[in-house]
């Protein structure tokens, strides 16, 4: 098998802060993440300021977004979420 390692590329990323994500879907227990449109038009009524969970749409799909997730962008302007333990193990400050 052979063996490579990925090219240094530069990326853009800042710890997660309201406001970076693309939108916010409420929890549901027993069936899943809904949006606000979505939960209305079901009868469902969660605390729509407490329970929201933001979420970023990226290349692979949807992704929530934890508290203190880094958001990169990368080489192509996709944004994706990444651990801080990953992110510190993978970048470093340029």
């Amino acid at each position: 098998m052979a063996k490579y390692r990925k090219k240094p590329i530069v990326v853009e990323a800042e710890v997660y802060v309201e406001g970076m994500e693309d939108y916010f879907k409420y929890h549901i227990p027993m069936f899943g993440f809904f949006t606000k449109d979505e939960c209305l038009s079901a009868g469902f009524t969660p605390d729509f300021e407490k329970d929201k969970m933001p979420f970023l749409k990226t290349l692979e799909g949807e992704h929530i977004i934890s508290e203190g997730d880094y958001i990169i962008t990368g080489v192509k302007g996709e944004r994706y979420p990444c651990k801080p333990d990953i992110f510190r193990m993978t970048y470093e400050k340029v």
